[in-house]
């Protein structure tokens, strides 16, 4: 079974672990910040990402020595659940990030985990794998970063500012805070800074591939116009050859009117150009356009 677009850019950025410690520290902040739950009665995170199950054992124990009191069986599917429900080791966890598991606090993004470049991107991968999704790009453009704590989405918010020079759109949808990008070369440029090239190169070509369909719709919507152009030009010059051959005027006409009506007549679909190739000599578009309307002039006339 084929994965999605955002299932592979995770799997992307999975590859390529935290090698410092304090990066380890950043990003499984971000993984708590935006997981199913985090706070002083213990840690659920659950994913559908296998490469996301496989890096989490490593990533905690890197940044706090410890394991998850949970795991998923191996080769599971569907929705796999880490848990963390130890006191010591939930208490372990909100010290590294500053809160008291014993006092009054509210979740947000506690800045001197973040204060190097490597660890703010750190902590954006981390918020991305548990809160994150991409959709495939060859159907719409749109990356969104969920959480419950408008506080985390309000300081990520700034946080990639500061990082990436750009805010997503905050909103709020179900009672949860919803961080969105719909812009196909900020959303390329997101992944990439993530460290999912490949899935960043997808988006570009999705959209080099429509901007392409585009361009040859609108050619052909403008060759069927003159197409139609042409056949109903070539309507109207038939019908006034057939009054002027049932007048019997053709004779009389100018020898260039009888070279353009004949050539007309043995090729109805014929444009203009290609009318004005046929005579003898070849004359300009203009000057066939020309003896074909007087052809119609005269017609109307007689």
């Amino acid at each position: 079974m084929a994965i999605s677009f955002s299932a592979a850019a995770k799997a992307e950025i999975c590859r390529v672990l935290p090698q410092k410690k304090c990066c380890a520290l950043a990003q499984c902040f971000g993984i708590l910040l935006f997981c199913n739950s985090f706070g002083s009665d213990g840690i659920r995170i659950i994913t559908k990402s296998h490469e996301l199950a496989a890096a989490l054992p490593k990533l905690f124990r890197k940044a706090f020595g410890i394991t998850f009191d949970q795991v998923p069986e191996e080769n599971g599917q569907g929705n796999l659940v880490f848990r963390i429900t130890d006191h010591e080791k939930v208490a372990l966890i909100m010290n590294a990030y500053g809160f008291d598991i014993n006092g009054t606090w509210a979740l947000h993004v506690n800045l001197p985990v973040v204060e190097d470049d490597c660890c703010k991107a750190a902590f954006l991968r981390g918020a991305f794998l548990t809160g994150g999704s991409v959709k495939d790009p060859t159907k719409d453009y749109y990356l969104e970063i969920i959480t419950s704590h408008h506080s985390v989405a309000r300081e990520t918010s700034a946080l990639m500012w500061e990082i990436l020079g750009f805010n997503p759109k905050n909103a709020e949808r179900s009672g949860v805070q919803v961080l969105s990008i719909q812009n196909s070369e900020l959303i390329s440029d997101v992944l990439t800074f993530l460290g999912a090239p490949i899935a960043a190169m997808g988006i570009m070509e999705a959209r080099l591939e429509k901007e392409l369909n585009n361009k040859v719709n609108r050619r052909c919507n403008c060759d069927d116009a003159n197409t139609s152009k042409v056949v109903e030009a070539a309507q109207e010059h038939l019908a006034a050859i057939r009054i002027l051959r049932e007048r019997g005027v053709v004779e009389n006409l100018p020898a260039k009117l009888q070279q353009a009506i004949v050539a007309r007549e043995e090729n109805p679909e014929a444009s203009l150009t290609e009318l004005a190739a046929m005579m003898q000599p070849p004359i300009s578009k203009p000057a066939m356009n020309h003896r074909l309307k007087k052809i119609v002039e005269i017609a109307k006339e007689v």
